[in-house]
């Protein structure tokens, strides 16, 4: 395992950090013998960040990482998690989510603490209850060691957050189809500049980049005389790629998932693609941009849908049937997944209320893409 340091954080990080929102399922519920499996190899390989937030597996997700953590394995990470800023509405709602955080986690500190999903009117209602006092208490009584916050608005609102404090360091969207989204490339070298450390979240855009290659780009890697890695591969290492990033998040849910990962985490050098690697790289951004019909991440802030709609997988299955071509295949998949014998209602079953968009973080128009995805795949 490679690592890097941040400007203000004394600790070595492991560039490839363990991000606990999409750990392994057994139907509804996180499997946590397998998620055990895979948290202790993560250690083993030289994982030492492990990031996770009051949100994640419907409100257990802190819970389920303490008892990851439990044994022994608490002490050779570095445990990060988030004050849901959304829900804060008093000075002493921060520090009764720290509380319930710690027993939660069961640990006596946080080594990174965000304030969650920053945007202009969640900041402005942080800073009138005077957050960043509660942060600094926090630090000094020993709770949280470094202090941090995650993004999800535009680059003129990050700048102004970022340039608000000396932060140890930020979490942002990141990955090549998201050069200019959000934060995007001028965010990172902004708050690089005023050395803040960074930590990549979406590095393969919630698995958009860890489709099988299509056939198309695969022809265009054989035109530059480049036998290409996987996406995933090559979008984890072009992130590595850049100096200023210390931490690339992966939400792995596999044994596989995970040692894939570690391999590529092998060769994450900055400066390490190699020369063809950039230029396929803005082919394949061309291609993406070309192909998908809804740029989600499978985040799952929209849920839950107060009607059960199944929104991640719905556009999974639209974005995978427009990149491979198989509307077939998709249409089988999707049926299949969503059956109305099994977890999860179909896109027919939205009512257009709108709670889920005024919860993604990606601003979509959820509601018109779920109208595509009726046509595509429960109409004959």
């Amino acid at each position: 395992m490679l690592y890097r340091r941040m400007p203000r954080v004394k600790e070595e990080l492991s560039i490839l950090g363990f991000g606990c929102m999409r750990l392994p399922m057994d139907g509804k519920t996180v499997d946590e013998s397998a998620a055990s499996r895979m948290m202790n190899k993560a250690v083993e390989r030289g994982i030492n960040y492990v990031d996770t937030a009051w949100p994640y597996h419907g409100g257990e997700g802190e819970a389920i990482v303490g008892r990851l953590l439990a044994g022994g394995l608490r002490g050779r990470v570095n445990l990060a998690t988030k004050l849901p800023s959304w829900l804060v509405k008093t000075r002493e709602d921060m520090d009764m989510y720290l509380d319930r955080q710690l027993k939660a986690l069961q640990t006596d500190h946080l080594d990174m603490y965000l304030l969650h999903s920053l945007s202009a009117d969640r900041w402005e209602n942080l800073s009138r209850l005077d957050v960043m006092s509660f942060m600094e208490k926090a630090k000094r009584d020993g709770k949280i060691r470094y202090i941090g916050f995650s993004f999800h608005d535009g680059l003129s609102v990050f700048k102004k957050i970022a340039g608000a404090y000396d932060w140890d360091f930020c979490q942002v969207q990141y990955n090549f189809l998201d050069t200019n989204y959000q934060a995007g490339a001028e965010g990172i070298k902004y708050a690089a500049g005023r050395d803040i450390g960074i930590v990549i979240m979406e590095p393969l855009r919630g698995g958009s980049l860890t489709v099988p290659m299509p056939e198309e780009l695969r022809r265009m890697a054989a035109d530059l005389s480049y036998r290409a890695p996987t996406l995933a591969d090559l979008g984890l290492r072009w992130i590595w790629n850049q100096p200023e990033i210390s931490v690339v998040l992966s939400g792995m849910s596999s044994m596989d998932q995970l040692q894939q990962n570690i391999e590529s985490a092998a060769h994450g050098w900055a400066g390490g693609l190699k020369p063809g690697e950039p230029i396929f790289v803005d082919k394949a951004v061309k291609f993406f941009q070309s192909k998908m019909r809804v740029l989600c991440t499978s985040c799952g802030y929209c849920k839950p849908c107060p009607q059960g709609v199944d929104i991640p997988q719905c556009f999974t299955n639209l974005n995978n049937a427009a990149l491979t071509g198989n509307w077939a295949a998709q249409k089988a998949n999707y049926n299949y997944i969503l059956a109305d014998d099994r977890d999860g209602n179909k896109a027919s079953a939205c009512v257009e209320c709108g709670l889920c968009e005024t919860k993604c973080p990606q601003h979509l128009p959820i509601r018109e893409r779920l109208k595509e995805v009726v046509a595509a795949f429960e109409k004959d």
